[in-house]
């Protein structure tokens, strides 16, 4: 007899429509800590670099360690299983009672009754932080209520969408070849005291490449990436292109004309939080995003909650046949194994 996973840890939210056995989120059940009735929900969906893993990690991290509460709202297909990518979401209704939102998507379009909950987050000035591809999260058409959201948006008073309003940088290319030259985060001199990076060490590497990164001035960058000339931590610095930002806070302007905090990174793939100061900057930046910094000490707990082997991260990449109920509980693997999970085998190119 199969052991249901504990419902102190586990919340699924079931779509519930005919033909679609689909469960679209989960919540993690914190307990005691800082961030005790505190609520944080995720948005992850991209196609590339494995927002499916590493937000439920971080997720998880949060809960355990420091007693959030966690919703992951996941895109998933008609048959429920998550799908990278994917603008079929259900359950942002979860950013009604929301303290911070960290989003981690690319190119959505999302149902219009899912961005409404999450426009009045912001009209309400709720906390951002945003990862990577976040910059370009929405990609909606221009009849669309909410193609203000999108990333290239020309709406008057909204230009250049969601990245370039909240998170204070739109999409506009990479720096350096993509998935050829990891980055080596070095942090800014005159930051090094900034609350959010303390315990973070110099020279964290991640695997997922530089972004081009155009601070205003009413950005505080914390790091900057350095391009290697390979994917290798340890991997020499690519000498003709110097470090772009990489971590900021800023604040974005709410309905009601009050500034709201925001941090963001360039970063963010699934294997980039498997080190151990990137991971750390990335907890960190959630606590102060949701005014937490007081309680942010350099040996923070950010261990990991339950078995992470995350992907390496790609088009195509995504492992096959899991459900968000999957990552229910603290234990169970992020991502499930076995060979009904693993990631197609990438197409060959045509001659």
């Amino acid at each position: 007899m199969k052991l249901m996973k504990p419902m102190t840890t586990l919340l699924v939210t079931l779509l519930g429509a005919a033909g679609v056995q689909a469960s679209t989120s989960i919540t993690y059940e914190g307990t005691e800590g800082p961030g005790k009735g505190k609520h944080v929900v995720f948005l992850a969906s991209d196609h590339e670099y494995r927002t499916e893993e590493t937000s439920p990690a971080l997720a998880r991290i949060l809960a355990k360690h420091h007693g959030f509460k966690c919703t992951v709202v996941f895109g998933v297909d008609k048959e429920g299983y998550i799908e990278a990518g994917s603008s079929n979401v259900s359950g942002l209704a979860a950013l009604d009672d929301a303290d911070l939102f960290v989003i981690f998507a690319r190119f959505l379009n999302p149902p219009a009754e899912e961005m409404a909950h999450l426009e009045s987050y912001l009209e309400r000035g709720g906390p951002v932080v945003g990862l990577r591809t976040s910059s370009h999260a929405f990609k909606i058409p221009a009849d669309s209520p909410y193609a203000k959201y999108d990333y290239q948006s020309k709406v008057d008073g909204y230009e250049k969408g969601f990245g370039h309003q909240v998170l204070g940088n739109t999409w506009v290319g990479h720096y350096g070849k993509n998935h050829v030259q990891g980055t080596r985060t070095q942090i800014i001199e005159d930051q090094k005291d900034n609350v959010i990076l303390s315990g973070v060490g110099d020279n964290a590497f991640c695997h997922a490449g530089a972004y081009v990164g155009e601070p205003g001035p009413d950005f505080t960058v914390l790091t900057k990436s350095q391009p290697l000339v390979s994917m290798e931590k340890d991997g020499d610095p690519d000498t003709s292109k110097p470090a772009m930002p990489s971590s900021w806070t800023r604040h974005y302007t709410s309905k009601d004309g009050k500034k709201h905090r925001v941090f963001h990174s360039t970063q963010g793939a699934s294997e980039d939080i498997l080190d151990e100061d990137y991971r750390r900057l990335i907890v960190n930046g959630m606590f102060w995003a949701a005014g937490l910094e007081e309680s942010i000490k350099p040996d923070l707990d950010i261990a990991f909650v339950g078995p992470y082997t995350p992907n390496t991260f790609s088009f195509g990449g995504a492992a096959r046949k899991v459900k968000p109920s999957d990552l229910a509980g603290w234990d169970s693997p992020i991502m499930p194994q076995g060979d009904e999970h693993k990631p197609a085998p990438p197409k060959k190119k045509k001659k």
